[in-house]
């Protein structure tokens, strides 16, 4: 190889490679940037959230002990978040108080492919919880989970720990960072996708979040809240 060529084959090589770190180091700051203004309107959000739906809370809160009056209104499940770290998530309880022990005699009609567990006929939901799983109002206690910053109000849902055995590396990807109460694989179909097709929206999601994207999928979550086919 010629002595200029070759000085020119190195010159383009470490010019690519700098453009390329640059691109790196400008995707990190975009990246801390919005995390921090994500963090900001998390706790804005979720804060209003609770405040202009505080009748609606207390309302569902009361119907649930009217109709259990022996169970608690409240149900939290150990998930995993951010890292793999184990936390407290919040619902408002939508099943019978022996769900947990029922859930084995259950586990061979699952109805989704994958670690997770979904049917749709589930006999451990009660009157109203099946009216606020379609609804998704069984999820509003989240925002205290996104002011605690356990979660965000948009991000991968949180997995259970005993879904998390069963992942691959390729898997835990998805839990390299904050869990949220929406994300863009319940508003891309939910349950009638696959456990795979999951992680990939999930992935795609990491790839490609920003306060635009996160936005726009608040957006379409809202007409969830009007009852979805897929809440199940």
């Amino acid at each position: 190889m010629a002595p200029l060529q070759q000085r020119n084959d190195v010159e383009a090589l470490a010019e690519g490679g700098s453009l390329v770190k640059s691109y790196s180091l400008t995707r990190k700051r975009q990246i801390r940037l919005y995390l921090r203004a994500k963090r900001a309107a998390d706790i804005i959000g979720a804060s209003a959230g609770i405040l202009l739906l505080s009748p609606l809370l207390v309302l569902i809160a009361v119907i649930i002990k009217l109709e259990d009056p022996k169970g608690s209104i409240f149900f939290h499940q150990i998930r995993i978040g951010k890292n793999e770290q184990p936390f407290k998530m919040y619902k408002f309880r939508s099943m019978v108080s022996n769900a947990e022990d029922m859930l084995k005699e259950l586990l061979e009609k699952n109805e989704i492919s994958g670690p997770m567990f979904k049917i749709k006929k589930d006999p451990r939901i009660t009157k109203i919880g099946g009216f606020i799983r379609r609804t998704s109002i069984d999820e509003l206690p989240q925002l205290w989970n996104v002011i605690r910053g356990e979660m965000s109000l948009v991000g991968p849902r949180p997995p259970l720990p005993r879904e998390v055995k069963e992942y691959t590396n390729y898997d835990k990807l998805r839990l390299k960072v904050t869990p949220g109460c929406t994300g863009l694989w319940q508003v891309s179909g939910r349950n009638e996708l696959s456990f795979s097709e999951m992680v990939e929206l999930d992935l795609q999601y990491i790839e490609q979040r920003g306060l635009i994207f996160d936005f726009k999928i608040i957006l379409r979550t809202i007409k969830v809240l009007f009852g979805s086919k897929d809440a199940f």
